[in-house]
């Protein structure tokens, strides 16, 4: 690999998380050397703008990729499944956004504030974490280094942007036509979207109760910081919001955990930014949280029904188009 100055590749250019790559590597002035963008063959031939030109989207195959040192991939489990391996046999390292390879234990499962050495085991493949589990984690692991997480309840409020692009326009159009008095068959999402919300819309395990979203949050924040055994329960729900996902979150630890010093210790942690005014009662929200890249922390105090001091509650916003998703995958492609 070019170290100074890689090719990349942007597969699934045209989605939402697509976009957001594209501005991320603009932004971040990503050091590349050539920038090529690839979808289905309904984007291609589009041209989508990048570095005050723009660049012609083309359609995906398996021989696309070959010269291209670092590909990230966001067109989900099936597209990565077919179209990782040939790249990796080519000689590209891919840093993949969807569930594909996240719980296969020769792929490195990576938060760069978490675990970034991990990055230097791969075998071609990076994983990039489910959207709440990052969100989760960069908070949770400057608390589970000081003090030793045992236990995690938690309950999700996601945005419609973790379902895509269609997904946000639901929202858009299902809010318009229930202030209109209109009717409005969903086409996205099973439920209605505007003004309710509702369980996330994935399977749910008969003998467990969880639903799939539920399970790879917890099996991924397993695996992310390094503790098997954590026990973890999640409710993951979805909310009108179009950006942004929210997470609460009661955390039992090892050792006695005062408030304050929780403060104290995410006000310095990397990714991490604290939004905690009791006084003006301003707290982690979804409309603050989108358009950058930390995770905002607030309502840091004890759990009151956890007399032994080990406990604490807190509420975290994230965007999950960024952090969540395409600038995680850009930090981990900066570390390469």
């Amino acid at each position: 690999m070019s170290r100074s100055h890689p090719s990349v590749a942007i597969v699934g250019a045209s989605g939402a998380v697509g976009t957001e790559l594209i501005a991320c590597l603009q932004q971040r002035r990503f050091p590349l050397r050539q920038l090529r963008l690839f979808a289905s063959s309904r984007s291609a031939g589009r041209r989508l703008a990048y570095g005050g030109d723009s660049l012609p989207v083309e359609e995906l195959t398996e021989q696309a990729l070959i010269g291209t040192e670092i590909a990230l991939f966001s067109a989900g489990s099936a597209t990565s499944r077919r179209f990782v391996p040939p790249a990796v046999r080519a000689g590209t390292v891919v840093i993949d956004n969807s569930a594909a390879y996240r719980m296969d234990a020769e792929v490195p499962l990576v938060v760069p504030e978490v675990n970034a050495d991990a990055i230097a085991a791969h075998r071609g493949v990076i994983a990039n974490p489910n959207c709440v589990a990052i969100i989760a984690v960069v908070p949770l692991w400057p608390l589970h280094q000081a003090f030793g997480i045992r236990r995690i309840i938690a309950a999700t409020y996601q945005a419609a942007s973790g379902a895509g692009a269609a997904a946000m326009q639901e929202l858009r159009d299902s809010t318009r036509a229930a202030l209109a008095g209109e009717p409005f068959s969903p086409k996205v999402l099973r439920h209605p979207y505007a003004f309710n919300l509702f369980s996330h819309d994935t399977a749910v395990d008969p003998e467990t109760g969880a639903n799939e979203e539920e399970i790879k949050v917890a099996r991924e924040l397993r695996k992310i910081m390094g503790a098997p055994q954590l026990r973890i329960s999640i409710t993951c729900i979805r909310v009108p919001v179009l950006r942004a996902h929210a997470v609460a979150l009661n955390v039992e630890f090892e050792r006695a955990v005062p408030a304050d010093a929780a403060r104290a210790l995410l006000a310095q942690a990397p990714g991490v930014r604290v939004v905690d005014d009791v006084g003006a009662n301003h707290f982690p929200m979804p409309v603050e949280a989108s358009g950058q890249g930390d995770v905002l922390v607030g309502r840091i105090r004890a759990d009151a029904s956890d007399p032994s001091g080990h406990s604490l509650a807190l509420f975290v916003a994230g965007d999950q188009l960024l952090k969540g998703a395409a600038l995680n995958a850009v930090q981990i492609a900066e570390r390469l």
